[in-house]
């Protein structure tokens, strides 16, 4: 049932980030960012609504199909709505994935790796590092969930002033900051702080590397879609468990640095995107 429920989880993203690589396209501006955002505030009203089932009286199974069904009402209502397809036509029809989407993609890998890492350690690291009770441990990961979010909302307006360049460096380097804040001074208020930063920092990568395929002419969009999503979600996957060797082999400390330090692979990386 998991491996059914992931499948389809990750169909949608390829398909909802195609809608909105075609929605950028017929108005000819960033909106990428913003519909990530929305997608966080979807997780989050999501989880809230399972919550308040939970507490009207509901077991899991009855609240979770309750607000399936009520998400597939609109969907279907919303299903005409869709731009078809047939507007990326005229990319070339190159089956194999180039350097560039390759390279897009091991970017996104890499963002992923870094919200992977605080999805499955910051709690941990709260508990384990800073001596914080265990009730309240996933402060950390809703500082940085919550961040992450308004940086999405606001993203599109940001990227239109300053460009997506200098969203990627000024992120990349704020969110390496926000690592070394969160695990150089030993308070558990200031790594919180320091996860803010993360959040905010990572928020646009994965929108801008999203909407870099969908804009890119060297295969089609929706393969290049694909592609990027299947090897970015790898990170979310296989990052926590490196994440997990590392800090067995020297410290948790250590390993999310060195996570967030992949970060400068992005900054190198999205110089050669744009360039290309």
């Amino acid at each position: 049932f998991l491996f059914i429920f992931g499948a389809a989880i990750g169909t949608a993203d390829v398909n909802m980030n195609l809608q909105g690589s075609l929605v950028e396209r017929h108005h000819g501006k960033q909106m990428m960012s913003g519909f990530h955002g929305l997608a966080s505030v979807g997780n989050i009203f999501g989880a809230g609504t399972v919550s308040l089932l939970l507490w009207l009286g509901l077991n899991p199974v009855q609240s979770i199909l309750t607000l399936a069904l009520g998400l597939g009402v609109v969907l279907l209502s919303l299903g005409r709505h869709m731009l078809p397809f047939a507007e990326l036509e005229g990319a070339p029809a190159k089956m194999k994935p180039t350097r560039l989407v390759l390279l897009l993609a091991g970017l996104c890998f890499i963002a992923f790796l870094v919200e992977g890492s605080m999805l499955d350690w910051s709690a941990v690291y709260l508990t384990s590092n800073r001596d914080v009770d265990s009730d309240i441990a996933g402060i950390g990961y809703a500082a940085f969930s919550v961040t992450m979010a308004v940086g999405r909302l606001s993203g599109d307006w940001i990227v239109s002033k300053v460009g997506s360049r200098t969203v990627l460096l000024i992120g990349s380097l704020l969110a390496m900051g926000g690592m070394a804040l969160a695990v150089g001074i030993d308070h558990w208020i200031v790594s919180v702080w320091g996860f803010v930063l993360v959040g905010l920092g990572i928020s646009n990568l994965v929108p801008i590397f999203c909407s870099a395929a969908g804009h890119q002419t060297v295969m089609p969009v929706a393969q290049a879609l694909a592609i990027v999503n299947a090897i970015g979600y790898l990170g979310i996957l296989m990052g926590p468990a490196a994440i997990g060797l590392i800090a067995h082999a020297t410290s948790l400390s250590f390993s999310l640095l060195f996570t967030s330090a992949l970060l400068i692979l992005v900054l190198c990386g999205a110089k050669i995107a744009s360039d290309k």
